[in-house]
């Protein structure tokens, strides 16, 4: 596949208080011909995260049709598992209502952070969501004790399917602190209870890498196909690609990626942290450029 670049969609002003800065994580939602709704973070003056989303004109991308002016995920209460930051990175229809998954994330002493998957719930076609519960929809276990976040939520005609990013060990050297991470998939009857699947989907596969996360997953006729970032030693985040037949096994085909960075401009130093939908029979890819999304989010369109 090829992408073509249609440029820079948005980037905070920094005239909201809580958006000062970056629009990280982009996460395309269809929500009728006319508009498609991305729901991104954005930090305040103290690098807090809140959730905010635009609307965009269905026929062009490019045109921004609503912005938000107040977060509809707030940070939680002191102590909680997202009280640093909220990020959306799956939101589906759900039970008649709009279920939001997110990632909460908590700074910590000796390593950065914690991340863990939680739920936020709403009614309303223009949402503002309400937090299911103050812990996390997938907590801490023996076998994932650091990070358990985001998550990509697909209603296949059967059980609910999540892939997530998952922590096997931080670690320490010279190159400073960093953790291993992978990704790993779930299944649910009600959109709130998951049973994780024993198997790794995607792992880092070399020395130089040590992530692949924010997995966004389709399914494509008989197969499934995943775009992921990919995090290493010696070159910024990369978008890599893979696809499976049974939604578990996937086979990774980064040469078929078919986006990379540009020579110059706000995604000349990386890529990374995608989403990807098909409105009016076209397929369209968000994602972040430089700094993770400080200088905000853009898209391409795939060639036919």
């Amino acid at each position: 596949m090829r992408w073509e670049k249609r440029g820079l969609i948005y980037v905070p002003s920094g005239d909201l208080w809580w958006a000062r800065k970056y629009a990280s994580y982009p996460t395309a939602e269809v929500v009728d011909d006319q508009i498609v709704r991305v729901y991104f973070t954005s930090l305040d003056e103290n690098n807090f995260g809140r959730i905010g989303y635009v609307e965009l004109d269905a026929d062009n991308l490019s045109r921004i049709l609503y912005e938000t002016k107040e977060p509809i995920l707030d940070i939680g209460e002191l102590g909680t598992f997202d009280d640093s930051g909220v990020s959306a990175f799956s939101v589906i229809n759900w039970a008649g209502k709009k279920y939001l998954y997110y990632q909460g994330w908590q700074r910590c002493e000796r390593v950065p952070y914690l991340l863990m998957t939680g739920l936020a719930v709403s009614p309303n076609r223009r949402p503002h969501f309400t937090k299911l519960s103050r812990v996390p929809l997938l907590d801490r276990t023996s076998d994932e004790p650091f990070v358990r976040g985001a998550p990509y939520v697909i209603n296949d005609h059967g059980p609910l399917k999540m892939w997530y990013a998952s922590c096997l060990r931080w670690s320490s050297s010279k190159a400073g602190m960093h953790y291993n991470i992978v990704i790993r998939c779930a299944t649910s009857e009600d959109g709130t209870h998951w049973k994780a699947h024993d198997h790794l989907c995607l792992e880092p596969n070399n020395g130089n890498e040590y992530a692949v996360g924010r997995p966004w997953v389709m399914r494509d006729g008989q197969s499934y196909k995943m775009w992921y970032s990919i995090r290493s030693f010696d070159r910024p985040y990369t978008i890599g690609y893979a696809e499976s037949n049974d939604g578990i096994h996937w086979v990774r085909k980064d040469h078929e990626t078919g986006i990379d960075k540009s020579e110059i401009g706000w995604d000349s130093e990386m890529i990374c942290f995608t989403s990807v939908i098909d409105v009016k029979g076209r397929r369209y890819l968000f994602y972040n450029g430089n700094r993770h999304g400080s200088s905000g989010f853009g898209y391409a369109a795939l060639r036919d």
